[in-house]
């Protein structure tokens, strides 16, 4: 992928109507990837996970906001942590939004990134 970096902020280089930023927290699903849209992936270089943290800087810079629809496609599945999260890396979120934009495929993209250590897994692979 190429990629271009800048010190300046997406709140200055691209309209606000434009920008979706992803964050775990957001009512909002994302159904599918507009070519039109910035997504920003709200990335946090912490150990712990500060809870709506992502979603609150969205809504303070009144930017629309989408989740990754993994509560849509997958099930919590069985473990003895009783450990289920959305939250994923940066990494992880990049992988699934290439994966979905080849192949249109949620299923597919969300098997490619999300781990079975966050507790989730596709439908199928539960039973």
């Amino acid at each position: 992928f190429q990629m271009d970096t800048t010190q300046e902020s997406y709140l200055d280089l691209f309209p606000l109507d434009t920008i979706v930023y992803l964050t775990p927290d957001s009512e909002n699903v994302l159904e599918d990837i507009d070519p039109r849209k910035v997504y920003v992936l709200g990335g946090l270089v912490d150990e712990s996970i500060c809870k709506k943290l992502t979603l609150r800087r969205a809504q303070a810079q009144s930017l629309q906001t989408a989740r990754l629809p993994i509560r849509e496609y997958m099930v919590k599945a069985v473990n003895t942590k009783n450990y289920h999260s959305e939250t994923l890396a940066i990494n992880q979120v990049f992988d699934i939004l290439s994966t979905y934009y080849k192949t249109r495929s949620w299923p597919d993209a969300l098997k490619a990134g999300v781990s079975s250590g966050k507790g989730y897994v596709l439908p199928d692979a539960a039973k």
